[in-house]
């Protein structure tokens, strides 16, 4: 049964897809059946940007402990860039 779970966030970035690159405006995050990937369920997430149309889209679907995985490694890697006095991250909202 699918889950319907699905997450979306407003993003500021850059992705690279089969055109190039391309200015990033969404992520779409998705807990449910992936297309691809041989798991019953996996987050699947989709970077966007709707304004370019459907050629600018980058997917990857994970397993669930991946996800996780590379949720903490993202928050390790900001902690450890905000401890650096020479590096400024800004949190948009």
């Amino acid at each position: 049964m699918c889950t319907m779970i699905c997450e979306q966030a407003n993003m500021t970035g850059s992705a690279k897809g089969t055109e190039g690159w391309f200015p990033l405006e969404q992520a779409n995050v998705f807990y449910d059946h992936p297309f691809h990937a041989p798991w019953e369920y996996g987050v699947n997430i989709d970077f966007v940007n709707k304004s370019m149309g459907v050629g600018s889209r980058v997917s990857v679907e994970l397993s669930p402990e991946s996800a996780k995985l590379l949720a903490e490694t993202i928050i390790k890697a900001l902690e450890k860039g905000e401890k650096d006095p020479q590096i400024k991250i800004s949190v948009l909202d």
